[in-house]
């Protein structure tokens, strides 16, 4: 791999622009017709932990006994040098999501709200046509198809419930030590 090859690997994980494209796609896709918002901070970074990882929403298809879906997702895409993972803090979730979350209000592409003691997140219609512009471009092809199949089997799971999920199929996730790349 080239140092070339890394160096643009960092400067995309470092672009707010692009988490912020593809939270975009994945509220647009978890909100599905009727802009339902995402049920709290957590369960959007879960849901992001497999849009990210293309190679772990494949283990999560098959762990659901959805091998056709999973056959979708090109092995050029789980292979990926952005599929490598950090242990942050709280698990393979990046603790920037306040931070993109605060970005989308600020641009009027989301809003948020409390009910009781959850955060709700959900597009605007100026966040859904962008979402909906987003998709259609080619480079952003992969990250909405991967976004509706998650929605599709996992979007309806409660923040609890997808995390226990998650650690299920991931139980090397919890021995992780921060700062560690994960292997899966």
């Amino acid at each position: 791999m080239s140092l070339k090859t890394i160096y643009l690997a960092a400067d995309i994980e470092n672009s707010d622009a692009f988490h912020l494209s593809r939270l975009l796609l994945l509220l647009q896709a978890c909100g599905k017709k009727n802009n339902k918002p995402v049920d709290g901070i957590m369960k959007l970074a879960k849901l992001d932990f497999l849009l990210r990882y293309p190679n772990c929403l494949v283990r999560v298809l098959k762990a659901l006994r959805k091998d056709s879906l999973a056959d979708g997702i090109s092995e050029e895409e789980r292979n990926t040098i952005e599929a490598r993972m950090i242990r942050f803090r709280f698990g393979p979730w990046d603790d920037r999501y306040r931070k993109w979350i605060s970005l989308l209000v600020a641009k009027r592409l989301a809003q948020t709200f409390l009910e009781g003691r959850t955060v709700k997140i959900v597009l605007t219609e100026k966040g859904l046509e962008l979402a909906e512009s987003l998709g259609k471009r080619a480079e952003f092809h992969d990250l909405s198809a991967r976004s509706k199949i998650i929605s599709i089997v996992v979007g309806d799971y409660n923040a609890t419930k997808l995390k226990d999920f998650i650690y299920s199929v991931f139980p090397e996730i919890t021995t992780m030590k921060w700062g560690e790349e994960i292997e899966l």
